[in-house]
Parts: C-alpha cells; structure tokens; sequence
C-alpha cells in the first residue's frame, strides 16, 4: 500500500513538473495575474491527500532548482509498519546524503508525523562535513515547534534552508 502512496506522490510531482513547462513562457495578453491559492495541510493521516498537498508545497518552493528534488516522505505514526517506514526511510536519507548531493538540488521533507520527520532530517545531516553542501535547497514541511531544532542541525553543513509551516 506505502508503495502505491509513494507512486501516487512521485507521479503527482512529475505531472505537476510537466504541467509548468509546457506551452509558451509569455503569458496571454488577456490572462490576469492572481496570487497562488493559500494551502491548508490535511487534518487527517490520509497518505493520497498529504501526497497532494506535499506536491504543491515542493512545487511551489523550487525556486530556482531545475533537477527533480529528493523526496522525503513518512505516513502518520498511527499507519501500520510505521517504525519500519521510518527505519527505511532513513537509511535512504542518510545514503542519498552520504553520496553527496549537488548544489542545484533540493531534498524536500513532509510528513503528517512532523516530529518523527525532524528527528530523521537531524539523524541524516549528523555526519554531514561543515559547509558541503552549499547550493542544496532542504524543505521541511512541519510543525512549527520542529523548525528551529532542524534549522540549527543543518545550519552546518551550508544548506538553504526552507521551512513552511504545514498549516
């Protein structure tokens, strides 16, 4: 089932990716500028509808990232098999961060069980050499209470740090 979520996740992702570079750059003359709609982050543990909401998160935070970014993502801590999701997770976390990461990429973080999801970001950076990792973009999507115990385990390793508040 995780694994259909997590298709759902990345497949959401590309299309949304497809879905900006098609077409012209130049906007129609009649198209009328509008501000992005405010998101709201799920109030349940439903996996599909944290899969959209982290979509449009990501989405909107690019920037200036061009690469697809590395995605993060952890169900509630009330899914079934949720420590083994957890144990999995990070081990990838830690060995797509010990390859090394290029600058011009982004590693982006978001799960319903926020604090389990920055005590995973911090295990991950804890070997990361001080100031390698400059040019990366590192998203959290969380709770705001998580924020700044993450902000200060990163702050070494030279990452552009990018926190949004999953409100």
């Amino acid at each position: 089932m995780t694994t259909t979520i997590r298709a759902l996740f990345i497949a959401l992702l590309t299309l949304s990716f497809a879905g900006c570079q098609e077409g012209t750059d130049e906007a129609p003359e009649d198209a009328v500028a509008t501000a992005p709609v405010p998101l709201t982050a799920p109030t349940t543990d439903d996996d599909a509808a944290w899969g959209e909401y982290l979509t449009e998160v990501v989405r909107r935070n690019l920037g200036g990232i061009s690469n697809s970014p590395y995605l993060y993502y952890l169900p509630a801590e009330s899914t079934p098999g949720f420590e083994g999701e957890y144990g999995r997770l990070l081990e990838k976390s830690q060995v797509d961060i010990a390859r090394g990461i290029l600058a011009g990429n982004m590693l982006a973080f978001g799960s319903p069980a926020s604090s389990k999801m920055a005590d995973l970001i911090i295990a991950s950076f804890a070997d990361v050499d001080p100031g390698s990792m400059e040019g990366v973009r590192v998203l959290f999507i969380g709770d705001a209470a998580d924020n700044q115990r993450v902000q200060e385990a990163l702050a070494p390793s030279g990452v552009a740090y990018v926190f949004v508040e999953a409100s």
